[in-house]
């Protein structure tokens, strides 16, 4: 199950990801906003994040203008690994090392068909283990306030 989320500056993103999840029958949930109206990015990032961070889902797609603002609110909730892509690399790059949780793409930046790859990428890349293990616990370690350098 994958976690849906966008403000009014992603909508028109998130659209065109429910149109090819519905086409290859992957199953996701809505949690808004379904319209182009105004509204506030850290609402939908936060429930988009709380899905997955307690497995109710198993990733997440997050857009707004950039991309970015939505990304750095999904970050704040814990066990969340959220990462703005904007290119075909950085999508397959942010699963397979840094087993990113949740994509954010922005509907001002990047136009419908390439958010459609980029999520399919997203979505079929395997996370790698071996030297990025290190690396994911080290981030583990920094959010649960444990890292030493």
């Amino acid at each position: 199950m994958i976690a849906l989320g966008c403000d009014h500056g992603g909508y028109n993103l998130i659209c065109a990801i429910k149109k090819y999840l519905d086409e290859k029958g992957i199953e996701y949930r809505e949690y808004g906003t379904f319209s182009t109206e105004s509204v506030d990015y850290p609402i939908y990032a936060y429930k988009v994040a709380k899905a997955v961070s307690k497995g109710e889902c198993k990733t997440g797609i997050l857009c707004c203008g950039t991309g970015i603002g939505i990304a750095i609110a999904a970050n704040k909730v814990k066990g969340i690994r959220a990462a703005v892509v904007n290119n075909e690399f950085g999508a397959e790059m942010t699963r397979r090392h840094n087993h990113a949780n949740i994509l954010c793409m922005g509907g001002r930046v990047t136009n419908a068909e390439d958010a459609v790859k980029y999520a399919d990428i997203f979505l079929n890349t395997p996370e790698e283990g071996g030297r990025h293990e290190k690396r994911l616990a080290m981030i583990a370690e920094i959010e649960n306030g444990t890292f030493k350098v």
